[in-house]
């Protein structure tokens, strides 16, 4: 099947170079292109593209105005391109609130070291963020054989009203929540709040919407501390992290060399970098270590919950979060080997179901949860 793209950008070098690139995929179709947001806006309801590309600094309308009107008139999924700076960062985090899925750097040199890799990059990005508009998700089928029969999920309950304190806003809503009904999954359990040592989380596409919705929900006085794993660039970790500081009541930043875990601290994991948890004498301190070139992610999901294993076994709680490929699965494997606790975020959702689903299909995972059941879980199962 063709993927139709629509491109958005006020520069015609841009416009004519990613449309080269695209269109020599045989896979993808460039339908349209636009030179500003209004314009964007218009021909995205006229040809109701699979994709839109989006440039953030445009004339007449900006990206993320026009992010916002696509998705309250039609729904399309967006990859914004942006700068890899402190304020393209946070541009790029205001576009993925407003309902874009993803992003790519602008300048075609930082996303590539030659022009195959950058041509297998853009088209491989276009083609996942295609997979998650409603309808184009992996079918049920790719689910894990349940060790009971699966029965129908119960429909997603209204998420409860936190208490909004001086640092918390209302979170957007999510982008991915899919219109079509729910594929049968493994039925949730529920017990008695347990003690976790710590509780890691690892995310990628849709992820800093997905955090954010998480974190948010939890009081100041959580009883445990958090590692947190996205994956996305050196540039962006900081101002994400000032950014879920300022809207959730428990603190988060960026992890430090030698940082202490704690109780009511979410720790971000720093972009190009890894990040690991060490446990000697009772204290727990972040060790971080420069991006090894053997793994593709920086940083890494399953780096970090391989080191939760080794120092925790038996007493960390993973969570598995929206995102494509599979990283986090042989982490999910080690910390359940030790005798932990694994949660993953269901399909319906997710943005893209490739992580959850890659620790799902290999029996990883004690409970399937929406994105809305994590953190009320969060605040009731852990003691």
């Amino acid at each position: 099947m063709t993927v139709s793209v629509l491109v958005v950008d006020d520069s015609g070098f841009f416009r004519k170079r990613l449309t080269e690139i695209l269109t020599s995929s045989g896979q993808i179709k460039v339908v349209g292109a636009a030179t500003n947001g209004r314009e964007g806006v218009e021909l995205a309801e006229k040809l109701r593209p699979d994709v839109i590309t989006m440039d953030y600094e445009m004339p007449v309308m900006d990206g993320i105005s026009a992010v916002r009107e696509i998705m309250r008139k039609h729904p399309i999924p967006v990859l914004m391109f942006s700068s890899l700076t402190y304020e393209g960062a946070r541009v790029t985090l205001d576009a993925l609130e407003a309902g874009a899925v993803d992003f790519l750097p602008k300048n075609f040199e930082e996303i590539a070291r030659d022009n195959s890799q950058l041509q297998k990059i853009l088209i491989e990005r276009i083609l996942d963020v295609a997979r998650s508009r409603p309808g184009n998700r992996p079918a049920a089928s790719a689910r894990p054989e349940p060790s009971a029969p699966a029965s129908r999920a119960p429909a997603t309950p209204t998420r409860p009203r936190a208490e909004v304190t001086s640092r918390q806003r209302p979170g957007a809503h999510s982008p991915a929540a899919a219109t079509e009904p729910e594929a049968p999954r493994r039925p949730t359990r529920r017990g008695p709040a347990k003690h976790y040592a710590v509780v890691g989380i690892g995310t990628s596409t849709g992820g800093p919407v997905a955090l954010q919705r998480v974190l948010t929900a939890l009081p100041a006085t959580f009883p445990a501390p958090i590692v947190l794993v996205q994956h996305m660039p050196a540039s962006f970790t900081p101002a994400f992290a000032e950014r879920l500081n300022k809207l959730c009541r428990i603190e988060v930043r960026q992890a430090a060399d030698g940082d202490v875990l704690r109780p009511g601290l979410a720790l971000l994991a720093p972009g190009g970098k890894q990040m690991m948890v060490e446990n000697r004498g009772g204290q727990a301190r972040i060790r971080i270590l420069p991006g090894d070139e053997r793994l593709n992610y920086k940083p890494c999901v399953d780096v970090t919950f391989g080191s939760l294993a080794r120092s925790f076994p038996g007493k960390t709680l993973g969570v598995i979060l929206t995102g494509m490929g599979s990283d986090g699965k042989e982490g999910c494997r080690m910390m359940k080997q030790s005798g932990s606790d694994i949660w993953s975020q269901d399909e319906k959702s997710s943005v893209i179901y490739g992580m959850p689903m890659a620790v799902a299909k290999a029996g990883l995972t004690d409970d399937v949860l929406s994105l809305d059941e994590i953190g009320p879980r969060l605040v009731e199962g852990v003691c």
